[in-house]
């Protein structure tokens, strides 16, 4: 009666599960999710009803990693967090805990947590949540640390190990377990030393151009050259596998077996071979497909004649009546395609498709993964007759919360959808022909070409990670294979190339390479441009949601070592001239030299006002050879209005930004030698061109010695 009327006056305060009670209650599930509940007396709690976002794994927590003395507290703290809300005062006083319930990704980390702090306990002889004591919070905070958690990781854990006291608070028969000594006394004194460690994209090491320049490539190859090829492929390779499958056992089947393999036994010659589990083995499927033999003939057949080994001595290929058509360097790139290749192909095609998504939209992974068909319709004409831009509508699910600021798992739709560039565009319609319409483009169960198991959702970055790996390794095989000399994609100095550093590689070329030492300058030029307008027909211009942010943080890095290598110039003796010689020093003087890649959360606000600041924000232009000391007012590269930065692709010469040191006129001296020497080997109206141009630039030069002087 007691804890009935505690439950009725407290909205906080949740009534006791019973055995058959519901792991979620119906409140929290939506409409729209028929994943099936499971019960509170069960082993394994399924948290799918909570999932509506198609990136994430359905959740399952399995109580036989909780010790058999804890796990019933346990389990009603769980159900409490699953079910409950925290009271909106607990959570305002907390740093960085904006929300009274967690994601789902939030709970299982939680759960996690929980977990193993439950086997930490029973292994010190505690037996009961009530016995967890200061004390107790202290040495397994202190053990916690030993196992090499950044500090923010440790914060982290500090608030989930919060979150079982104050959840506990919201029981009618709570197990009493003491808050933790973190809580009432501050965090910092609990806390490992800090070391720049943390999450988020911004310490993420962008990818670098050797590596990313040919993956880009090979990836824009399988969709505009190779797609036609592989979907044929797929196609055939399906459809003969269906006729295996349904063939019937008959003299005429036979006979075929006998007519296409007996000559190649006769004549040792190869046999159509399949790898299976390590091994080569004849291709069944495919010789029954060929023969209209049955599957059971073409074992026995096998067996009688000892075909299985024969084909691991001597494997042969499985070609497909299908045509190759793309080419590489005006060669075909394959002599044939494989009816035991096709299903890789399909793999790496989507995977290709994928990585151009990442690279050149700016999108968040979890938006790819989200992805449907339809979602990047055809535009039509503007006013004026031209062509209008693709836009890609998607959903986001960062920081997406409904009124009460719980959080929203399936996320919402964005107010502005993304601009899509044309490889973007090829990329989408490649995933569209993979899958059903309205389906997800990168819905698991329709990428699992070999198996087909039905997976839920889409696939998950780990899965993707793994294919790009995979996706690697066939081009670097296929190049050295072709005799594609220097088209391998080298390992990045950084690890392993995973789907989360895309979005921060994308910010850091277009900041560090306006020109275009990557693939696809042009496209990164126009994407600037639009990043730049930052208006209601831009690129993802949600402030809090979109890409600049992130662009942000990579401009002012690239901005600030711009202006420490002007100081080093200086300082050491060169002379420096243009219009805004002068004010570029000033700049330099007054801009922090950025030691190290560590880049904090709350860096993105600091780089937007860094770079607002108009006038002393210094952009090295490597190929124009000068340092732009960008005032808006000054630009004749026509930047957009409220535009912070130049359009760097864009120089025009005469411009008041205009600043050179004398390693640039050393540069444009080098610059014009080289094209002399092209010059000489050109036909007669190039090699005049090309003869002008370096005239032009060993006068730019001069104009630099004439006029440079030693500022201070």
């Amino acid at each position: 009666m007691t804890a009935t009327l505690a439950a009725q006056s407290d909205p906080y305060i949740l009534p006791l599960p019973s055995p058959d009670s519901p792991v979620v209650l119906s409140h929290w599930i939506s409409p729209g999710n028929t994943h099936p509940n499971s019960r509170y007396q069960d082993p394994v709690w399924s948290l799918a009803p909570l999932i509506d976002d198609p990136s994430i794994s359905l959740y399952k927590l399995r109580w036989t990693s909780c010790p058999a003395p804890l796990r019933e507290q346990m389990k009603r703290a769980v159900w409490t967090m699953i079910n409950g809300e925290l009271r909106p005062t607990s959570v305002s006083v907390r740093k960085n805990a904006a929300r009274t319930r967690a994601s789902i990704r939030g709970m299982h980390t939680t759960w996690l947590e929980w977990m193993r702090l439950a086997r930490w306990l029973h292994a010190h002889g505690v037996t009961t949540l009530h016995s967890c004591t200061a004390a107790e919070w202290r040495a397994y905070a202190s053990q916690r640390w030993d196992e090499l958690l950044s500090r923010t990781s440790a914060e982290r854990v500090c608030r989930n190990l919060t979150n079982l006291w104050a959840f506990d608070q919201l029981s009618t028969c709570p197990s009493g377990i003491t808050r933790p000594p973190w809580d009432s006394e501050g965090i910092d004194d609990f806390l490992p030393a800090a070391d720049g460690r943390g999450g988020g994209e911004n310490v993420r090491e962008p990818l670098g151009p050797e590596a990313l320049s040919p993956l880009l490539i090979w990836s824009i190859r399988f969709v505009d050259d190779f797609a036609d090829d592989i979907l044929a492929a797929w196609t055939e390779r399906r459809r003969l596998a269906a006729l295996a499958a349904a063939n019937n056992a008959n003299q005429a089947g036979q006979d075929a077996l006998e007519d296409l393999l007996l000559p190649l036994i006769q004549s040792r010659a190869p046999l159509p071979a399949t790898r299976y589990q390590g091994r080569f083995t004849l291709a069944r499927a495919y010789v029954a497909a060929l023969t209209g033999a049955s599957l059971d003939q073409t074992d026995e057949f096998s067996k009688r004649h000892g075909l299985a080994s024969l084909a691991a001595e001597r494997p042969g290929p499985c070609p497909l009546e299908v045509p190759v058509t793309g080419r590489v360097e005006g060669k075909l790139w394959r002599g044939h395609l494989d009816f035991y290749e096709a299903a890789d192909l399909m793999r790496h095609l989507g995977t290709a498709a994928t990585i151009i998504c990442l690279y050149l939209t700016g999108m968040r992974p979890q938006e790819i993964q989200s992805l449907r068909s339809g979602c990047c319709p055809d535009p039509g004409r503007s006013p004026d007759g031209s062509p209008g831009r693709h836009l890609i509508r998607s959903r986001h699910y960062k920081n997406v919360a409904d009124e009460d600021g719980n959080y929203i798992s399936g996320g919402e739709e964005r107010n502005v959808p993304w601009v899509a560039i044309t490889p973007v565009v090829h990329a989408i319609r490649v995933l569209e022909r993979m899958v059903p319409k309205g389906e997800l483009l990168l819905g698991a169960a329709h990428h699992d070409f070999n198996q087909q198991r039905g997976f839920h959702g889409t696939l998950k970055s780990v899965t993707l990670n793994k294919r790009i790996e995979s996706f690697v390794a066939w081009v670097n095989h296929h190049s050295m294979a072709q005799g594609l000399t220097g088209q391998s994609i080298p390992a990045d100095p950084h690890g392993p190339i995973a789907v989360a550093r895309f979005r921060r590689s994308l910010a850091w070329h277009i900041a560090r390479r306006p020109g275009g030492l990557v693939a696809l300058a042009i496209q990164y030029g126009h994407m600037r441009t639009v990043l730049d307008a930052r208006i209601s027909s831009g690129y993802g211009s949600r402030s809090r949601n979109g890409i600049h942010s992130v662009l942000d943080v990579e401009t002012a890095l690239a901005a600030a070592d711009t202006a420490a290598l002007l100081r080093d110039r200086v300082a050491g003796g060169e002379k420096i001239s243009g219009p805004a010689a002068r004010r570029a020093l000033t700049a330099a003087a007054t801009t922090p030299r950025f030691e190290g890649r560590i880049v904090p959360g709350t860096f993105a606000k600091k780089a937007a006002q860094f770079l607002a600041r108009d006038g002393l924000v210094l952009y090295d232009n490597p190929d124009a050879f000068l340092i732009c000391a960008f005032k808006h007012d000054n630009a004749l590269c026509a930047p957009d209005p409220g535009a912070t930065a130049p359009r760097q692709y864009a120089c025009q010469p005469g411009c008041g930004n205009t600043v050179r040191t004398d390693a640039h006129a050393r540069q444009l001296q080098e610059r014009a030698d080289d094209i002399d020497k092209l010059a000489a080997h050109a036909p007669g109206p190039v090699g005049k061109r090309m003869r002008t141009n370096a005239h032009r630039l060993r006068e730019t030069a001069a104009a630099h010695h004439a006029t440079a002087q030693t500022l201070t």
